[in-house]
């Protein structure tokens, strides 16, 4: 497969930022041989990049943009967790050879790489090194979740509630997540969240509106959420 320019750029992105790369370098045969199980592919607003019970048969890096995952149970769909630059998706399910658990929806436009199972997997046994990375980037995704969750558990539902809008806010303090899903992502009430966004906004750390989140004040964000 002959790459273009472009295709070049988005491998080369890869490369720089999968996984470990100052220890593991992609040699161009290894490069060779992933752009050879990928496919660029760009997502608008609202669009799936999988639903939850198709089979797995791709896994998604992401290079640019933020993924909602959700699932739906008695036909309300849940977010469970928000994806962004670097993450990936899909993995485990497609290596498992079962269905996916939830659905990936972009929030925005996304440009991502779409990997093959039946093309990557003779990949992954033929190149150590790309195997390594792939490996590297599933765990420090699985840390980073690890420690999020024992961050999170020893602070009341508001503390959380502030250390979870510090995360999630944008660089205008906009924070693109419903009650409903900040409540689902801290298994709380959707009530105590709510609680706990009110008392933020009389503390002026914080203003809400429908659907609409903004955070005002980081630093009493910060206090109230007793992290730096």
């Amino acid at each position: 497969m002959t790459l273009t320019t472009t295709d070049q750029q988005h491998f080369a992105w890869l490369a720089r930022t999968f996984g470990r790369t100052d220890y593991l370098p992609l040699s161009p045969t290894d490069m060779a041989a992933l752009s050879r199980t990928g496919t660029f592919i760009d997502k608008y607003q609202g669009t799936h990049l999988f639903r939850e019970g198709e089979k797995a048969v791709h896994a998604y890096v992401i290079e640019k943009g933020e993924v909602e995952l959700y699932r739906t149970a008695n036909g309300r769909r849940r977010v469970v967790a928000r994806a962004g630059e670097g993450n990936v998706l899909g993995d485990i399910a497609m290596f498992r050879g079962e269905p996916y658990i939830s659905s990936a929806r972009a929030i925005g436009p996304v440009s991502a790489f779409r990997f093959d199972r039946e093309e990557l997997m003779p990949v992954l046994i033929q190149h150590p090194v790309i195997t390594l990375r792939w490996l590297v980037a599933g765990l420090s995704q699985l840390e980073a979740t690890q420690r999020r969750v024992l961050g999170l558990m020893s602070r009341t539902v508001k503390e959380q509630v502030a250390k979870l809008l510090l995360d999630e806010a944008d660089g205008n303090g906009g924070v693109h997540l419903s009650q409903s899903a900040i409540a689902t992502l801290l298994g709380a009430s959707r009530q105590t969240v709510n609680e706990a966004l009110s008392d933020l906004r009389r503390e002026d750390a914080v203003e809400t509106g429908y659907r609409h989140i903004r955070v005002k004040d980081r630093d009493k964000l910060s206090h109230v959420a007793q992290t730096d």
